[in-house]
Order: structure tokens, then C-alpha cells, then sequence
């Protein structure tokens, strides 16, 4: 019998073919034919590309955080149910008694959390598009089929669409970016409303821009029994912790608790919530910043000629541009400034982009290298 092994090692090229058959044997077709949510690297560039905020702690306020770090035990694990978190959370964002909440480790994990809840073979999940790109992804990776039902020209709800969609498909969620990402407009509240009421499963208000448009459906939780919404802590500028938020009914939550990892928010995210929450006040101010710099950066925009500018109500503006849009990306990308090209060919967004709005300084910088570039399309 020859028990020798092959050399640590070698990898000969033919068995490329047998591990693509492997994959293509376990790996369902739905998520082969998926593409990755794809992060480009930033390093050195100014990145307006991920509606991060620009904005870092003062250097007193930055001690008083690590000072609250220091008092951490890592030796043992995190509170699981974040009960003292939770808690700041509701008084802070007004969340009613009467919710649930839970949290997750950014709101990607939560939107998954509820596609797993109500997955099952033939069970569709709706969403208007062009839309947060993640509701498909992770649709697809649970086995459910995603229904887009395309927005109107100027990315209004086509309500009747979605009515009649919902009718022929039975979707087991909905889900409603509001404000919409990536076109920055949040739909009108009469015409959610009549989305809700008509679904047959949950309706997901995805609340994820609330800091830059103050509008909500939250206190509409009592009303109905199949509406979730999610919140994140990241547009606030806290991206780097990845703390999201759901609220729902006590028992949609206690039925979604139950697909939740355990200590799936570590004990520094959670020492470091409560400390912002604390501070609340500071990152308003950041947001009411934020806010002023769209306006003025807004009226700069519609100044230059080949653009069509987007109203936003989030802290991110969408143009489109009369020509290539992977040009204006790639030359931008020459000028140290990152943005996002989300050109579809054949659809709302073809030839768009999206512009994180940034301070004053940044903004310019950014201005200027644009100014630059569409004068040379």
C-alpha cells in the first residue's frame, strides 16, 4: 500500500477543476452568481465614499472615553442582552416603552437576522430599487427571491407598483429605506403608510439617515403589529464601532432573539455607546454641521454645468453626469478624492454618483478636483 503524502506544498494546477466542481456542488447558484459588497481601499485619499462622518473626538473628550475604556473587564464577556444600553438607547432616541429592542452588530447583521427569521423555499422578500444593496445580497444568500419594484424617474414610490407587487408575490418583508440609499429622498409618509397595511409580512423602515432628516415612523410602532425599524449608530459618526438598532413589537423581537448570536456586541462597543450617549449633544451638533454643509454644497454643485443634482435628505448628495461616470470616478481617484460611481447601464443611476458630505475644508478640496475634472470630460 503507498501511504507516502504529497510534499506540504505542492498544489497541483488540475485539482483548480476539481474544487471548482466542489463548489459548484455545495455553494448554491444564488450566491455563486452574487457579487461581493465591495469596499475600495481608501489609504490616502480623501473618502467621501461610505457617508462616514468627518468629525473625531476632541482631544478632552477622547481621554474621558479612554478613561471609560480602561474601566473594562475583557477577561470576561459582555453583558448578552445590553440591558444598561438599551436602556440609555430608549431615553435618548424616544424609543416607546411599549417596543422591543435589539441590537446588532452594525444594522447589516440585523437585516440578516430577519431575512433568516422568515426564509424559506419560494418566500420573497420586496423592496423598491434602486435601493440599500445589502436587502438583495442577503436575500439571495437566505434563498429567498428579491423582488425589486423600480422607482419613478424623479425616485418616488411608485405606489401602485408596489401595491400590486405585493399583492401578486406575498412578500415575507418589505423593506423601505427612508431616507432611500442611494438617491437620498425619503418616500412619502401617506404612501408607506398604505405599504404597510397591505403587506402580509413585516414591513422593515430602514431609519438608517434619521440624524440628517429627523422624519419617523417610531411612533407609529404601537399602530402596527408588522412594522421593524432599524436604526445605526454609524451615520452619527460612530461607523467604526458598528452598532445597529431594531425596534419592533415584543414578540417579532423575541421570535428574532432567538437567531441573534450570543454577545454579539462586544464590551468596548458597548462602554463606548453608552459614553456617546452620554454625550449625545455633541454628535447632534456634528449631524446639524453635517446638515448645513449639504445645503451649501448643494447650491455649489447646481453652479456647474453637465450635472444633474439630487434634493437629499440624507448626509450624502446623488448627481448624475452627462457623460462616463467611471471617468469622472477615475479622475477623481487621480486627484486623491474617493466617491461612489453607482452606474447602472439601462437604469435610474446610470452615468450616477454619490458625494458623502464632509466639513468645510474637505469639501472644497473636493469642489475644486470635480471643477477640474468635468471641465475636462
Amino acid at each position: 500500500m503507498n501511504t507516502s503524502r504529497p510534499a506540504v506544498g505542492k498544489y497541483p494546477v488540475e485539482n483548480d477543476t476539481v474544487l471548482e466542481q466542489t463548489i459548484a456542488r455545495w455553494v448554491p447558484e444564488s450566491i455563486r452568481t452574487l457579487k461581493a459588497y465591495h469596499v475600495p481601499p481608501a489609504d490616502g485619499l480623501l473618502k467621501l465614499d461610505a457617508m462616514e462622518s468627518p468629525y473625531e473626538l476632541t482631544d478632552d473628550m477622547q481621554q474621558k472615553w479612554l478613561n471609560e475604556l480602561g474601566k473594562v473587564s475583557v477577561n470576561r464577556y459582555p453583558d448578552p442582552s445590553c440591558r444598561v444600553l438599551k436602556e440609555s438607547m430608549k431615553k435618548v432616541f424616544s424609543i416607546p416603552e411599549s417596543a422591543g429592542v435589539m441590537l446588532g452588530n452594525g444594522s447589516d447583521e440585523l437585516i440578516q437576522i430577519i431575512v433568516m427569521l422568515v426564509a424559506a423555499p419560494g418566500r420573497k422578500i420586496l423592496a423598491p430599487v434602486p435601493t440599500f444593496s445589502m436587502y438583495e445580497i442577503i436575500s439571495a444568500a437566505m434563498g429567498c427571491d428579491f423582488i425589486g419594484v423600480p422607482l419613478k424617474p424623479d425616485f418616488s414610490l411608485d405606489t401602485e407598483k408596489m401595491l400590486s407587487e405585493i399583492r401578486a408575490h406575498q412578500p415575507a418583508c418589505v423593506f423601505l429605506s427612508y431616507p432611500n440609499n442611494p438617491t437620498g429622498n425619503c418616500f412619502d409618509e401617506a404612501m408607506i403608510d398604505e405599504v404597510i397595511k397591505s403587506a402580509p409580512g413585516l414591513v422593515v423602515l430602514d431609519e438608517a439617515y434619521f440624524a440628517f432628516c429627523q422624519r419617523s415612523f417610531m411612533d407609529k410602532l404601537d399602530f402596527y403589529p408588522n412594522l421593524v425599524i432599524l436604526r445605526t449608530m454609524s451615520k452619527s459618526g460612530l461607523a467604526g464601532l458598528r452598532l445597529g438598532m431594531l425596534m419592533a413589537r415584543p414578540m417579532w423581537v423575541e421570535q428574532l432573539e432567538k437567531l441573534r448570536l450570543p454577545y454579539n456586541i462586544n464590551i468596548l462597543t458597548q462602554t463606548s455607546a453608552l459614553f456617546y450617549l452620554d454625550n449625545y449633544r455633541l454628535l447632534q451638533s456634528q449631524s446639524e454641521q453635517i446638515l448645513q454643509e449639504r445645503v451649501w454644497l448643494e447650491s455649489k454643485l447646481r453652479e456647474l454645468t453637465g450635472l444633474l443634482v439630487f434634493k437629499s435628505n440624507a448626509n450624502f448628495i446623488l448627481v448624475k453626469v452627462n457623460d462616463s461616470s467611471q471617468f469622472v470616478f477615475d479622475q477623481l481617484m487621480l486627484e486623491g478624492v474617493l466617491i461612489r460611481n453607482l452606474h447602472q447601464s439601462g437604469t435610474l443611476l446610470e452615468n450616477c454618483l454619490r458625494i458623502t458630505v464632509s466639513t468645510r475644508e474637505q469639501n472644497l478640496v473636493f469642489l475644486d478636483a470635480f471643477r477640474r475634472v468635468l471641465a475636462a470630460v
